[in-house]
């Protein structure tokens, strides 16, 4: 069975460990508004979830734009870097959160980090895709997402019930803090990277491994 490049494995891991990171909290963020927010209700959970996803969505197309408009790939991967790191700091903030509006806030800042993070990578992604095996590629990434969210969402449950939500926290924090490692080892030493200087296909011996790969 095909391996997929060093780069491509890298960003599969990333996906997942953001995925997991926030599918802990996920499926119980309602219970967590209504039960440690003052004034928190159901309204008040459909209203910050509704402003991330359209604070992300609105401003998601633009930051691609710039990012496609740079030659190379650093720009993508500063991008993901430093929406990863927002990602990882949000979930310590909720510990201390206790007003409606402070979770507004945290939603809407973690909606614009969602946005600098989910087009970059999935951009990448798709770039560094082996030619000719980009369905399996694709299906690796969303099947790790999906166990990412699966065990997250029973797990977290399980933690909130005998720990409380601060552990829970501090739990996805440290998991989107593998993610942020695992980008920033891939701008410092991936060879497979486009820092700008270099088109695609002079990377070294990406068409020999292709070649490798698909004669097994």
């Amino acid at each position: 069975m095909l391996k997929p490049n060093r780069l491509i494995v890298k960003i599969i891991a990333a996906n997942f460990f953001v995925n997991a990171g926030w599918g802990l909290i996920a499926p119980i963020f309602a219970l967590y508004i209504t039960g440690q927010i003052e004034g928190g209700s159901m309204e008040i959970v459909g209203i910050a979830v509704g402003l991330h996803w359209i604070v992300k969505s609105a401003i998601q197309p633009f930051l691609a734009y710039k990012v496609d408009k740079v030659k190379g790939e650093h720009d993508d991967m500063a991008f993901l870097l430093n929406g990863t790191i927002i990602i990882t700091i949000i979930p310590l903030i909720y510990i201390f959160v206790s007003q409606i509006w402070h979770v507004m806030l945290l939603e809407a800042i973690r909606g614009i980090a969602l946005a600098m993070v989910i087009p970059t990578l999935s951009g990448i992604f798709t770039r560094h895709v082996d030619k000719n095996w980009e369905a399996y590629a694709w299906s690796l990434k969303s099947t790790g997402m999906g166990f990412a969210v699966g065990f997250a969402a029973i797990f977290g449950s399980v933690i909130a019930s005998f720990l409380g939500f601060t552990m829970l926290f501090i739990l996805v924090s440290l998991i989107n803090g593998v993610s942020m490692a695992i980008v920033y080892l891939a701008i410092k030493n991936d060879p497979w990277l486009n820092r700008g200087d270099e088109e695609e296909a002079t990377f070294p011996d990406k068409d020999k491994e292709a070649k490798e790969k698909t004669a097994l």
